[in-house]
């Protein structure tokens, strides 16, 4: 599964893909980290943390296992139906603006 997420990110212009310091595979869009891979069971991304407020409202993700009190999010990767929802969450880390105000409209990643 980690292969395939992989795969599907490393498509899209200017994003790199190599080792994360705590393990795993790191998907970089120039110095921005738009999230790492454990394996295939586990996705990590950082949001700001309205946004990850609103992700984990709408169930799209879990707070971080380890700090859950920050902006970063969890994905617990059950099967290959989850692919699509981890490459949704990579998206939305890739698209959204470096600065913006009110909520963050996550309806497009559905």
């Amino acid at each position: 599964m980690q292969q395939e997420i992989v795969r599907e990110v490393s498509t899209w212009p200017g994003v790199t893909i190599g080792p994360h310091r705590f393990g795993g595979v790191e998907v970089r869009l120039g110095r921005r980290e738009l999230g790492h891979l454990h394996g295939n069971r586990l996705a990590d991304l950082p949001f700001p943390v309205r946004v990850r407020e609103q992700l984990v409202a709408a169930g799209k993700a879990e707070p971080h296992h380890v700090l859950p009190q920050s902006g970063w999010v969890s994905y617990f990767i059950r099967d290959e139906t989850d692919v699509a929802r981890v490459v949704a969450l990579f998206r939305l880390n890739y698209d959204r603006p470096w600065v913006a105000s009110g909520p963050y409209p996550l309806k497009e990643y559905q």
